[in-house]
């Protein structure tokens, strides 16, 4: 099927070659770093993880908000998801490709990711994470892939696919689990150290995930002769309505936690964040748009006749996912620094060179998710066109 990839229209391959491009120029940064070091990025002694981290953190929420879409349409035979299920699963596989690759450029000597594999440490949550971002890329290639061929020669998927597409569901749910684990367990960070990490996490995924999902559904439909159906879009927008107010519910657990209790240590990364800390303030203009962001989605999906125009359905996935990318894919990582074990404030921002990285990895994954989709959408028009 991969062959329906190589044809295409103009505008088609025009896409493929600005990324193509995009991924060209971000090559050459990371030669950069790789010569050089993570010097030449923001990052330091006090700042140990950043913008790599964070699009790690916010990407594997995308790669399980697939869930959302398979927990319906398998379990409760939900036939409007019927066409949009397979752009979910292929928006898994594009979101834990990057996942990956954000990890790679994350580490100094990236050949030492092997040492995962050579010397497994089971009491690591690395360990765990690593061995459930794996499992789970490999069982949304093959359900995905597998489903997709059948529905080629019409016919039903193969009985063997049933048992791994149950195994998907608490797979996803362990994915996002496990990386919040990561922060919630490390006990020198304040603002990490919640028991509500894993639940917040899961909430931005099943809201910001499907928002994309969404975006990517409305495009497919401009695009091609493929619709995905209005009513799935709908169900869908429901869903990120109700994660996303569960996602802004969580974190004013967080804020009444802190500011109640009264104890510096999970009062200053907020305070940090939100108004600034001993004079530094650099994350608090983008932490603001975060919030008016979430305000305006939310004031748009939660009256059902706003959210049945279309237009405004997508403007609101679109304020939505900014929000969260905000929040989840830089706020969140960096305000956990802040202060220091030293009760001081050391401030990180992205260089240029570590913003091309993270720019060329997104272009990767929009690659693959185009190659996917393209795939997955002539199969699609090719089942129409015997229909009609």
């Amino acid at each position: 099927m991969l062959e329906k990839a190589l044809t295409g229209s103009k505008r088609y391959w025009t896409w493929i070659g600005v990324l193509l491009a995009i991924i060209g120029v971000a090559v050459v940064a990371y030669l950069y770093q790789f010569k050089y070091g993570l010097g030449i990025t923001g990052m330091g002694r006090d700042v140990s993880w950043g913008l790599y981290i964070g699009q790690f953190t916010f990407l594997v929420g995308v790669a399980a908000s697939a869930v959302m879409l398979v927990i319906p349409y398998y379990l409760h035979d939900f036939k409007k998801f019927g066409k949009i299920v397979i752009l979910g699963e292929f928006l898994a596989v594009s979101a834990v490709i990057m996942c990956v690759l954000f990890i790679f450029v994350d580490m100094g000597q990236p050949m030492r990711i092997m040492n995962v594999v050579l010397y497994p440490t089971p009491n690591s949550v690395m360990f765990w994470d690593s061995v459930v971002l794996v499992g789970y890329l490999a069982l949304n290639i093959i359900i995905g892939w597998t489903t997709l061929g059948a529905d080629r020669k019409g016919v039903k998927p193969p009985d063997w696919v049933k048992p791994l597409i149950y195994l998907s569901i608490p797979w996803a749910i362990s994915i996002h689990t496990v990386t919040a684990f990561l922060y919630a367990g490390i006990p020198g960070r304040h603002f990490w150290l919640t028991a509500v990490m894993a639940a917040r996490f899961l909430a931005s995924a099943f809201s910001g995930g499907p928002a994309l999902l969404i975006i990517l559904a409305l495009i497919v439909r401009k695009v091609s002769k493929f619709d995905p159906g209005k009513e799935a879009i709908q169900a869908v927008g429901k869903i990120v309505t109700y994660a996303m107010f569960a996602n802004v519910f969580l974190l004013g657990l967080e804020f009444f936690t802190a500011f109640y209790s009264n104890i510096p240590g999970h009062m200053h990364p907020f305070k940090y964040l939100y108004v600034g800390l001993e004079g530094h303030g650099k994350l608090v203009p983008l932490m603001w748009t975060s919030s008016i962001f979430a305000v305006i989605s939310l004031s748009l999906l939660v009256f059902p006749t706003l959210r049945k125009n279309e237009n405004i359905l997508a403007f609101a996935c679109v304020s939505l996912f900014v929000s969260l990318w905000i929040d989840k894919g830089f706020g969140l990582v960096v305000g956990g620094f802040v202060p220091n074990m030293f009760e001081t404030v050391t401030e990180y921002w992205p260089t240029l060179p570590e913003s091309i990285i993270t720019i060329g990895v997104w272009a990767i994954g929009f690659l693959v998710l185009t190659v996917l989709y393209k795939v997955a959408i002539a199969v699609r028009e090719e089942d129409a066109a015997v229909d009609h």
